[in-house]
């Protein structure tokens, strides 16, 4: 079995891959941490500590990917990782529900 040690090429690979990305890895990582410290303060249970932080991790990945889109720079992927885990999943949520309201017309549901 060739093991990644034996071929120098890999390390340099993987290296330069997380050099490339670690701002986005950082700011999942934080967001992960922010969650789980929230839902320790809070007084939770460990499942709810492990499932928020790897949904908040997941959120900030998703809208860390979106930052492009609104001509903001990578730099604030930290910033974005910090206040998803701060503010949770909930939160986050109410918050999309009520800008999706206010953008979009309602839907009538018969």
């Amino acid at each position: 079995m060739n093991m990644p040690e034996k071929n120098p090429d890999t390390w340099a690979i993987a290296l330069a891959w997380l050099s490339q990305h670690s701002p986005i890895l950082y700011a999942a990582a934080l967001s992960c941490a922010m969650a789980v410290l929230r839902i320790t303060y809070g007084g939770g249970t460990r499942r709810q500590m492990i499932v928020e932080g790897a949904i908040c991790g997941g959120l900030a990945l998703t809208i860390i990917s979106g930052l492009e889109f609104f001509s903001l720079p990578q730099s604030m992927a930290t910033f974005v990782g910090g206040w998803v885990g701060f503010l949770g999943v909930e939160k986050i949520r109410s918050i999309a529900d009520r800008v999706t309201d206010f953008k979009l017309p309602g839907r009538k549901v018969d």
